[in-house]
């Protein structure tokens, strides 16, 4: 669905970028996507220590730790004060957040991240492959770049690398490179207990394929085609018991629970609906790498 609206967006987008608007506002985040990505969703326990805390279809976690949070994904800009009360209403202290993350750098997932790092004075760790992007607002994206930026530079703290691993109280999450989507599209993996049991738990990067190009012709990223194949040959061999994405509708979230649902980890169990997902891109990767 996100790779819909993004196709559907990019014309309007670039026209925005060459009239007025652009010099109108140092920043210019998209305003006609999906209305799910700013609806209201109520915040839930997952699994363990692990919380949902963003939009309807912009997901947003909390990882509380015994020495503060962490948060990945941040949404758009307008996310920042749904994400704050989504955090207290859970009962934990918004400022207690400490590392900020995000799985990709597009406006849809850090379009809040500058302003909730000032909110919080948390650090903020980012993939080293978007370095450019996330300094720039965006405006040094492959496929979305346009010399406007689409969300607030972020000040960065760490420089993330494959099999990094961040570490906060007595969690620790494992960083995975998985290039394509954004050049420094990232998923987590990480250790999450309840009173039962020991749960792996993948924050994952779904890598669709956003450019409507060929990827021979995609100049501003010429190893795309090679990027999105160690992508999509690494990630089905990944072990987990859960998995969840940056986008609710990506892991069938709202078809799986609806609100007010009592705590139920093996929701989030489905590794066939996984896998499905990256075979159907590994169909598209096929046609656009020829």
């Amino acid at each position: 669905m996100r790779q819909r609206i993004l196709k559907k967006l990019m014309p309007v987008v670039l026209c925005c970028c060459l009239g007025h608007y652009a010099q109108a506002q140092k920043v210019a985040e998209p305003t006609n996507h999906s209305e799910e990505w700013t609806r209201a969703y109520a915040p839930f326990r997952i699994v363990g220590n692990l919380y949902y805390v963003g939009t309807y279809d912009l997901a947003s976690y909390l990882v509380t730790t015994t020495s503060g949070h962490i948060l990945v994904n941040t949404g758009l800009a307008s996310s920042a004060a749904v994400i704050k009360k989504n955090v207290e209403t859970l009962g934990f202290r918004f400022g207690d957040i400490k590392i900020l993350l995000t799985n990709q750098v597009h406006y849809d997932h850090v379009g809040a991240m500058e302003a909730v790092r000032e909110m919080t004075g948390a650090r903020f760790m980012v993939d080293a492959a978007d370095e450019s992007v996330i300094k720039s607002g965006g405006k040094t994206d492959y496929e979305m770049g346009s010399g406007v930026s689409f969300f607030r530079p972020v000040k960065i703290s760490r420089l993330l690398h494959d099999k990094d691993v961040i570490s906060l109280g007595d969690t620790k999450l494992l960083v995975l490179h998985h290039p394509g989507h954004t050049k420094g599209s990232c998923s987590f993996l990480m250790d999450v207990k309840d009173s039962s049991r020991t749960y792996k738990v993948l924050l994952a990067n779904i890598p669709t394929i956003i450019t409507e190009k060929k990827f021979p012709k995609v100049t501003t990223y010429p190893q795309i085609a090679a990027d999105y194949k160690y992508t999509l040959d690494t990630m089905p061999k990944i072990q987990f018991d859960i998995w969840v994405a940056a986008h609710a509708s990506q892991f069938d979230l709202h078809t799986m629970r609806k609100e007010n649902t009592p705590y139920n980890p093996g929701l989030f169990t489905n590794r066939e609906a996984y896998e499905k997902i990256l075979k159907e891109i590994r169909k598209e990767y096929d046609e656009k790498v020829r």
